[in-house]
């Protein structure tokens, strides 16, 4: 088996000539090894194979083809949502050291908190009150008791 772990060959009952890739289910831990080459061609085998399950559902295939199509469209879905994580990280990784970023790579928290005063702008005193504060300090007396 020259094709590695995740796959095997199988024949097809319409013609024992054509060969076709069948997948195992793809795990995610699996996926974030790989590069985004390996994972754009794990994608496209994915998706052959579907379009061929399709087929063979309207041509009125084999139950277990039609219970391998949930299973391929769940493996898709892993593979792309490996291949965005891989893509936010990147661009997280990018834009970490500049001022600003991008809305979707920003803190999300909520709406008042994003609009909240910084601790350094909430801190900051007006010219006059800088101004009230060294005039007139506060005054303490030692009270008898």
């Amino acid at each position: 088996n020259t094709l590695g772990p995740p796959f095997h060959r199988s024949l097809t009952s319409s013609s024992l000539l054509h060969t076709q890739l069948t997948m195992v289910k793809v795990k995610a831990y699996e996926l974030r090894t790989k590069s985004k080459g390996d994972l754009q061609k794990q994608l496209d085998d994915l998706k052959t194979e579907l379009s061929q399950l399709r087929v063979a559902k309207v041509t009125g295939g084999a139950a277990s083809k039609l219970s391998k199509i949930k299973e391929v469209r769940k493996s898709i879905a892993r593979v792309l949502t490996v291949i965005s994580h891989a893509q936010r990280a990147n661009l997280a990784k990018l834009y970490e050291k500049r001022k600003f970023k991008p809305l979707d790579l920003r803190v999300k928290k909520t709406r008042a908190i994003r609009r909240r005063l910084t601790k350094f702008e909430s801190e900051k005193k007006t010219e006059r009150q800088v101004k009230k504060d060294t005039h007139f300090k506060l005054k303490r007396y030692a009270v008898k008791a």
